[in-house]
């Protein structure tokens, strides 16, 4: 059995501040927290995958080439990349609230110009810009989740917070179909502006901040600035403090001024954590699952439309079933984490705080978490090679949604195991770390989404996927690295550090 091979039992973790809940928020707080995490985690995927069923309409209106209007997809993903580099240090300096703010009314901008535009290169530019706004969005959903979570609870907190970005995937696509079917492609931009301007509502009113740098555990109270609008306009009437909807209660020792701008951002720290070992595995790994993903989702109305014949509702339609997956995938990944973090702490005989803040430096972080990723990538890369032989025959559409629903299931799997780990690394500054995940896989992602086609092309349907199958397959070895090195690299990390 899998246990034998643990060390002998350790004593039990001690939490490093035994009074100290790691969060004062309480469970029904929470939710709301991770609910507008998870809806700003959205927006990013929705704007992206929306667009895909547009293409061959915004290719005939602007008069270009659809090689063109695919460069205007992989420009999106650079800035993916791009914009969390600069903003997730941000986040982690200056807090998330903010950065939530300014990034959406920039988005909501960009979208109006976009609705609005009529040149291939105002189409450009105002996707990049659009980009930069949502993207960081995705970092920082994730930094919320780990900063009201321990490792213990991060797994089922993380997935409901990735679920919402996987969601965009999902329902992008068909959204974007029916409204460019019947309203035509510039409804899709004026249906996100009014999205998310209904969404900043609560987020400007209730959201409050949860950087642990700025507020602690929450028992730090933030710069008038930075606090919910409610609690500011509620304050400023009644002369007095007064608790938010969310709640903030008072822990012995804590001081009430905020730690804003004690520490200034530096963009540069997302570059500066791809340079130890056992990050830069995980990352470049990382980036090739989210690469192998990537494949599906930018090849689908290219494939569906040759091999099926299927218009452009029905192409978006037929994201359905790997978007579903997708959106399952890190919520039931959460709960095997959560899981085998409890199933590995007994057998090495340390106790679980789940509520306290606890030290890693001893625990087998990578055993608990890379024996989940593993059989979840083996899973997509055998799933991987088989869809592509069945569109190499033209198989039945639904042999090939099936296997979208499973390359979707364990694909998403993995990838979401890996992004926990990168929390688990660095729970200090989240968002950077994240940003740094961000910058290597939407770059990857943007090249892949330039080649997938041409690949196709030029392989075949069949050799073409056997080959993302295949380098899937042989690179999750890195995972048995991080599972024999995995601990020690980590040591000599945090001793450096």
């Amino acid at each position: 059995m899998m246990e034998n091979h643990f060390p002998a039992p350790a004593p039990a973790l001690l939490p490093l501040s035994t009074d100290q809940a790691y969060t004062i928020f309480n469970s029904r707080q929470i939710s709301f927290i991770i609910f507008i995490a998870a809806f700003a985690g959205l927006m990013s995927p929705l704007s992206a995958t929306a667009y895909f069923p547009a293409l061959n309409l915004l290719a005939s209106d602007l008069r270009v080439s659809n090689a063109s209007i695919n460069l205007t997809v992989t420009t999106y993903m650079i800035f993916q990349g791009l914009a969390p580099a600069v903003l997730g240090n941000f986040a982690d300096s200056v807090g998330r609230r903010p950065v939530f703010i300014v990034g959406f009314i920039v988005y909501i901008a960009a979208c109006v110009g976009l609705a609005l535009q009529n040149s291939f290169a105002a189409l450009m530019v105002l996707r990049c810009i659009q980009s930069a706004g949502t993207s960081s969005t995705v970092a920082i959903s994730v930094s919320v989740a780990a900063d009201v979570s321990t490792t213990a609870e991060r797994g089922k907190y993380m997935g409901l917070v990735t679920s919402g970005t996987a969601m965009g995937t999902a329902i992008g696509p068909v959204i974007g179909g029916v409204l460019s079917q019947f309203l035509g492609w510039r409804s899709i931009f004026w249906f996100l502006a009014v999205l998310v301007g209904v969404y900043m509502v609560p987020l400007v009113l209730w959201f409050p901040e949860t950087g642990r740098n700025i507020v602690g555990n929450g028992s730090i109270k933030a710069q008038r600035w930075n606090q919910p609008l409610y609690t500011s306009l509620t304050s400023l009437f009644k002369h007095n403090r007064v608790a938010t909807t969310i709640t903030q209660r008072s822990i012995p020792g804590a001081t009430n001024k905020s730690n804003t701008f004690n520490t200034l951002p530096n963009p540069l720290n997302a570059l500066k954590i791809m340079a130890h070992k056992d990050v830069a595995l995980i990352l470049a790994y990382n980036a090739i699952v989210y690469t192998a993903f990537n494949t599906i989702t930018a090849s689908t109305p290219y494939l569906f439309g040759q091999i099926y014949n299927l218009d452009v509702l029905r192409i978006g339609l037929c994201y359905i079933p790997f978007g579903t997956a997708s959106f399952l995938a890190p919520l039931l990944t959460g709960l095997l984490l959560d899981w085998n973090f409890q199933r590995v702490a007994l057998a090495v005989g340390i106790s679980v705080e789940r509520k306290r803040t606890q030290s890693m430096a001893t625990f087998p972080i990578e055993k608990a978490r890379m024996t989940i990723a593993l059989p979840m990538a083996v899973m997509g890369a055998l799933a991987l090679l088989c869809y592509g032989w069945v569109l190499e025959v033209n198989g039945p559409l639904a042999a090939a949604l099936v296997l979208q629903f499973v390359i979707g299931l364990s694909v998403t799997g993995a990838f979401q195991v890996m992004n926990v780990v990168i929390v688990d690394y660095h729970p200090q500054n989240p968002a950077t770390a994240t940003a740094a995940n961000n910058l290597v896989r939407c770059w990857t992602g943007a090249v892949a989404n330039y080649l997938i086609i041409l690949m196709v092309d030029g392989m075949g349907r069949g050799w073409c996927f056997t080959f993302v199958g295949l380098v899937l397959f042989f690179s999750s070895s890195a995972l048995l690295v991080l599972l024999k090195l995995g601990p020690q690299w980590r040591k000599t990390r945090l001793s450096n550090e």
